[in-house]
């Protein structure tokens, strides 16, 4: 979501005359941050780690370049503790949501701006609808990242998304149609669905699944994956709507949380374990009902050490996985998050125990990952290229004996969302399908050779 966030800022910035300091470059280097006269921070603030690399990197930037203008927007930029920390290294702290508000600073501040030849519009204040309607300028041409909502109406003990974010708001589907359609016609291979809690998605009579099938009968030849699902709003139609279409790719994100019944309570999540269990076996059924040639991807989201849990609550989260047999997680420590009802309690696990919690349930990952993953040996899959490796390191790699130095060496993902690193005698576009024979599996990851 930040991601897409930054382009559409970035677009808004261009629009009124701003260049940027860097094109299609997936990091910035350092010689573009002093060409930069205006900075964008867009914050993530679900962990403390994130948030301590903000105050770190800005702070660094704020020493080396005095005179560069600092704005910071995304999830920090509402916090009055963060406003208080950065007094005198930022000079705007605006929602994403109220671009205006970034607008507006500029259009009085810009002859701070030396480089900078400004469009000056007639003031106006962006809202939700204007933020959301914006069409960026995509940095990956066969890729892009389109929001269908913004905002949470859940508030899990532990979230702050619903204070940083606001409350749900949906997208009118013509809009998002009109975007993926144009999308499609651009040439544009993958399009990822996004939002906080994507599967409560609706605009008038259109919910998750009818939006889904809408997009299924766009004209073209692209997958279409979606970002992040809640357990609560994973319904029957979804399930069988994923599981019966031919674009949605077999990847299905659906966070757990915890294995434990009293901690998800605690968690104001909503659901329960048996509830949990249930869904994965539903949307598993399904595939094997409707194309059973297809091992449907299962990722889930886990908190270790939340505050109060017991080791035998930490053990519930470990069967969990164990039965679940996830293909990938996003395991986290537990950190405190201010304005969350979570924030009142005590963090009473220590974070060597939370360490090791992390490290039981990254062994178990591991190990059902690998089993899932030699499902592909063998096998032919569709993977959509994502890089090229560097051919100096790949040949010195070769001339080592390690591969055939007239191979040229890839990176893509198949529609399970699992990395395949693969060979061929030719060169291949990036951006482009590609068909796969696996030859090798990994815990996370998968290797194989061109089909010609």
């Amino acid at each position: 979501m930040n991601y897409s966030d930054a382009e559409r800022i970035s677009t808004y910035l261009e629009k009124l005359g701003l260049e940027p300091a860097f094109k299609n470059k997936a990091d910035l280097p350092a010689k573009d941050l002093e060409s930069a006269d205006l900075i964008v921070f867009v914050t993530c603030g679900v962990r403390q780690s994130a948030e301590d690399r903000v105050y770190g990197q800005i702070s660094n930037l704020r020493k080396k370049y005095p005179e560069k203008i600092i704005v910071l927007t995304g999830c920090l930029a509402h916090r009055k503790d963060v406003q208080l920390r950065l007094r005198g290294k930022v000079d705007l702290f605006f929602s994403i949501n109220s671009l205006g508000e970034l607008e507006n600073w500029i259009i009085d501040n810009y002859l701070k701006i030396v480089n900078c030849k400004l469009k000056i519009p007639a003031r106006k204040y962006c809202t939700h609808n204007k933020y959301l309607s914006i069409k960026p300028i995509y940095k990956k041409a066969y890729q892009a990242f389109v929001p269908v909502m913004t905002g949470c109406n859940n508030f899990c003990a532990y979230c702050v998304v619903p204070y940083a974010r606001g409350r749900e708001y949906s997208r009118p589907a013509e809009d998002i149609l009109k975007e993926v359609k144009s999308l499609v016609k651009e040439g544009c291979k993958e399009i990822v669905l996004l939002g906080q809690n994507v599967n409560s998605y609706r605009s008038g009579k259109i919910n998750f699944p009818k939006l889904l099938k809408l997009i299924e009968k766009i004209f073209g030849r692209f997958w279409l994956t979606f970002l992040t699902s809640h357990p609560k709003d994973m319904s029957r139609e979804l399930i069988e709507t994923i599981s019966k279409s031919k674009k949605t790719c077999e990847y299905v994100s659906l966070p757990a949380q915890s294995g434990d019944d009293d901690i998800l309570r605690k968690m104001n999540r909503k659901y329960s374990i048996d509830h949990y269990r249930d869904l994965v076996n539903k949307i598993r059924a399904a595939y094997k009902k409707y194309h059973p040639e297809v091992f449907p991807s299962i990722s889930t989201d886990i908190i270790v050490g939340f505050p109060g849990e017991t080791k035998k609550q930490f053990e519930n989260t470990a069967k969990l996985f164990r039965e679940m047999e996830f293909d990938m997680s996003y395991i986290s420590q537990y950190s405190p998050r201010p304005e969350t009802a979570a924030w009142k309690l005590k963090d009473n696990v220590s974070k060597k125990e939370k360490i090791r919690r992390e490290k039981v349930l990254t062994k178990i990952l591991e190990k059902t990952a690998l089993e899932n993953n030699k499902k592909y040996v063998d096998k032919t899959v569709e993977v959509l290229v994502d890089k090229r490796f560097d051919l100096e390191k790949f040949r010195t790699s070769a001339r080592k004996g390690k591969v055939e130095p007239w191979k040229e060496k890839y990176q893509g993902h198949a529609r399970t969302q699992k990395k395949v690193i693969f060979f061929s005698k030719k060169m291949i576009t990036v951006g482009s399908f590609a068909k796969v024979k696996i030859t090798k599996a990994k815990a996370f990851g998968l290797e194989g050779e061109l089909l010609i």
